[in-house]
C-alpha cells in the first residue's frame, strides 16, 4: 500500500507496472500443482517512474511530492536495516489456536480490508503501456496512465482490444473455473487462466496480472468479474431482457467501487471524521436526499494540472497495510487447517501458502464471511470472522524472510520499505507532521513492535531513539505513520489495551485520504463529478447501505 506527498505545485510522477523477472525451472508439486515458472512481475519491484527523484518543478510524469520543500531525513542504511529488524517480530513455534483470543488483532478491521486495499493499489498504479512503451519511455515521463478508481485491473483495455478477457456478447466478462469449499456459495469462480505447454503455471488472463499474486487478492479479482456480470444481468432486466451496452454496465460497476472506496474502506482505514473533514457532503449522501455538488476539501494534495500519486503516499503512507498482514488464513471451513502466506522456498510446502501466479487447489475457494463482516460467523472457532492485524511498528515473521519466488534481493519488507523511503529522500515524519500543522508525537512515545498488553508487559517495545539517536525527531515516514496509529492502543494510564479500534492516525490519515479524494474528485469521469446525486441499486443495498460486502454478495447472484 501507499504513500502521500507534498503542498506546492507537483506535476505527474509515473509509476510504472513491475519489470517481468524469470523465475528457475518449476519443480511439480504434490497433486500435479505447480508453483513458479517463466516470466512474471514479482512483488516489491519498482513500478516505472518511481525510482526518478522528483525536486524540480518543471518535473511531469505519474509520481510527484506533496512536501516538495521538505527537506530529506537523512539515515545510514545501517540505522534503517537495524530498525527493520526490530520491526520483524520474532517467529513462533505455532500460531494462536481459532479457539483463542489472538491478541495482535485489531477488532475494528477485518481480514479482508488489508487485501481490498491492495487491490486498490493494484487499480491506481495499473500501467497499460506496451512493452515498446516501456522500453522507449522507461521514466513514464510521457506514456503513462493518469491515476483513477477506474476498474482498469478489470477491463484491461476493454473488449474491442482485449476480447479474450470477455464473453462473445462484448458485454460480460469471463469467469473461470468453479471453486469449492465455500459454505456460503457453491459458485465460487477463479479467475481465467491460459492452457500452458505441460510443466508450466497457469496464468491469470486478467486485466492486471499483479491481482494474481496471491490466493486472496485473486479471489477478490474474480468476485469483482461476476459483479459486472451481475450489474449487467440487473440492467437487462430492467430493459425488460435487452442487455445493455458493456458502457452502461462498466459505467455502473465503477460508481459502485468509487461508493465503496469512499464509504467503506477509507472510513474503516482512516476513521468516518477524517473522511468527512475532507468530504462534508458524504454524511449526507448515504440518506435519501441527494447530492448536487461535492465541495471537497483538501489542504495539502492540489495538483495544479494533471493528477499524479505522491511519493509520500505510495513509499510510506499507504504502505501502512504490510503491518496488517496475518501470518496464516482460514480460506474456508472445509479445509481441515489454515493457510501460510508465504513458505520456504521448496516447491511442495510453497504450493500450499497463499503465494500466487499460479493454479491453486479447487477446493480453496474463499469464505468471505470470513474474511468481511457479512453475517453468519461465531466469536471463536473456525467459523470466526478473521481480523486484520493491528496497525502497528510490527510486521509478522514471514515479511521479513520473503522467499526468492516473491521478490528478489532483500527479504526484509520491512528493510525494502525503509530503504526505498531513504532513495526517494523522504521527509521525516516529524517534518510533515509540523508541515500539516498537526500534533507530534514525542520521541519517549515512538516505540518499535507489537501493540499489545503482554509485549508491554515484557518490556518488548524498545523507543526508537534507542536503536539509534539520529532517530531523535527523525523519525522514518513509514515508520512514523505506523507509531502514529499505535498511539490509539494506549490507555490514559499509558496502558495497552488490546481491544482498541486501530485505524490511521492524523498524518497517515489525512495524506491518504486527501489522496483518494483528491485523484477522485480529478477524474471527469467518477461519480462525483458525473453524477454527484447518484447511489447504489437499491437491491444490492442493505439499510440504504452499500460497501465491499454488498459487493460480495451481489456478486453471488
Amino acid at each position: 500500500m501507499a504513500i502521500l506527498a507534498d503542498k506546492t505545485n507537483s506535476l505527474n510522477n509515473n509509476d510504472g507496472a513491475e519489470t517481468p523477472t524469470t523465475t528457475p525451472t518449476p519443480t511439480p508439486a504434490p497433486g500435479g500443482a505447480h508453483y513458479s515458472a517463466g516470466p512474471r512481475r514479482m512483488h516489491g519491484t519498482g513500478l516505472r517512474g518511481q525510482n526518478l527523484s522528483r525536486q524540480s518543478n518543471q518535473f511531469e510524469g505519474r509520481f510527484g511530492r506533496m512536501f516538495r520543500t521538505l527537506p530529506a531525513a537523512y539515515h545510514t542504511e545501517n540505522e534503517l536495516i537495524a530498525l527493520a529488524d526490530k520491526m520483524v517480530a520474532p517467529a513462533e513455534d505455532e500460531p494462536t489456536p481459532e479457539t483463542e483470543r489472538d491478541d495482535e488483532e485489531n477488532l475494528g478491521i477485518s481480514a479482508g480490508y488489508t487485501y481490498f486495499g491492495q487491490f486498490i493499489d493494484h487499480d491506481l498504479t495499473f500501467d497499460p503501456a506496451s512493452s515498446l512503451q516501456r522500453q522507449n519511455d522507461p521514466d513514464a515521463l510521457t506514456d503513462f496512465r493518469t491515476p483513477r478508481f477506474d476498474l482498469d485491473n478489470i477491463y484491461g483495455r476493454g473488449p474491442d482490444d482485449q476480447p479474450y478477457l470477455y464473453a462473445e456478447d462484448g458485454v460480460h466478462l469471463l469467469l473461470g473455473r468453479t471453486l469449492t469449499g465455500s459454505s456460503h456459495d457453491g459458485q465460487t469462480r477463479d479467475v481465467p487462466r491460459n492452457t500452458p505447454e505441460e510443466g508450466a503455471p497457469k496464468r491469470a488472463l486478467i486485466g492486471d496480472p499483479r491481482n494474481d499474486e496471491n490466493v486472496i487478492v485473486s479471489q477478490l479479482q474474480a468476485t469483482l468479474l461476476r459483479f459486472h456480470n451481475s450489474v449487467a444481468k440487473t440492467l437487462a432486466r430492467r430493459r425488460g431482457g435487452v442487455l445493455p451496452p458493456f458502457e452502461d454496465v462498466q459505467r455502473e460497476v465503477r460508481f459502485h467501487y468509487q461508493w465503496t472506496v469512499l464509504h467503506d474502506f477509507l472510513p474503516t482505514i482512516i476513521g468516518k471524521d477524517t473522511v468527512q473533514l475532507l468530504l462534508p457532503e458524504l454524511k449526507h449522501d448515504g440518506k435519501r436526499e441527494a447530492v448536487t455538488q461535492f465541495n471537497p476539501h483538501l489542504r495539502f494534495f492540489k495538483p495544479k494540472q494533471q493528477a499524479y500519486i505522491p511519493v509520500e503516499f505510495s513509499v510510506a503512507a499507504y504502505r501502512f497495510g504490510h503491518s496488517m498482514v496475518r501470518p496464516i488464513y482460514r480460506l474456508n471451513t472445509t479445509l481441515p487447517g489454515r493457510q501460510m502466506i508465504f513458505a520456504e522456498t521448496d516447491s511442495a510446502k510453497l504450493a500450499e501458502s497463499l503465494v500466487g501466479f499460479r493454479e491453486f487447489p479447487g477446493n480453496w475457494a474463499l469464505d468471505w464471511n470470513l474474511f468481511f463482516d457479512i453475517g453468519e460467523h461465531t466469536p471463536q472457532g473456525p467459523r470466526r470472522l478473521q481480523r486484520s492485524y493491528k496497525i502497528d511498528t510490527s510486521l509478522v515473521n514471514p515479511l521479513g524472510h520473503l522467499p526468492e519466488a516473491v521478490t528478489k534481493g532483500q527479504a526484509s519488507l520491512a528493510a525494502r520499505n525503509l530503504l526505498r523511503g531513504l532513495s526517494m529522500s523522504l521527509p521525516s515524519g516529524q517534518s510533515v507532521a509540523r508541515a500539516m500543522g498537526l500534533p507530534v508525537v514525542p520521541d519517549d512515545k515512538l516505540r518499535v513492535g507489537k501493540a499489545t498488553a503482554a509485549a508491554q508487559a515484557a518490556n518488548d517495545n524498545p523507543l526508537l531513539t534507542d536503536i539509534s539517536p539520529n532517530f531523535t525527531d527523525n523519525a522514518p515516514l513509514w515508520y512514523y505513520i505506523l507509531a502514529e496509529a499505535q498511539q490509539q492502543a494506549l490507555g490514559t494510564d499509558g496502558k495497552v489495551n488490546d481491544d482498541a479500534h486501530i485505524h490511521l492516525g492524523p498524518v497517515g490519515g489525512r495524506i491518504i485520504g486527501e489522496v483518494f479524494v483528491g485523484l477522485m474528485w480529478a477524474d471527469s469521469h467518477s461519480y462525483l463529478q458525473q453524477h454527484p446525486g447518484w447511489r447504489p441499486i437499491d437491491e444490492f443495498t442493505k439499510n440504504g447501505r452499500f460497501g465491499i460486502a454488498e459487493i460480495i454478495k451481489a456478486a453471488r447472484h
